[in-house]
């Protein structure tokens, strides 16, 4: 799953070496926080969100296979 997402955002922004992606595992629950760019924070929200909003769902899609729930959290 880590991996999808990395691949997403690394796809979308200027600078995919300052891309960090953490993990946080619980139970049924996934956390995924990803760290960026200042400049490229914006690539990833995307015009009114869409960019994060179409990852989102690609993510919970690829997780409900397996039963789990994923959050994708943009920290700066």
């Amino acid at each position: 799953m880590k991996e999808l997402i990395e691949l997403m955002i690394k796809g979308i922004v200027d600078k995919p070496d300052k891309v960090e992606i953490n993990q946080i595992i619980g139970e049924k629950t996934s956390v995924f926080e990803i760290k960026a760019d200042s400049d490229d924070i914006g690539k990833i929200i995307g015009k009114q969100g869409r960019n994060i909003k179409s990852i989102r769902t690609i993510i919970n899609a690829a997780a409900q296979r397996d039963g789990r729930r994923v959050i994708i959290e943009i920290v700066n």
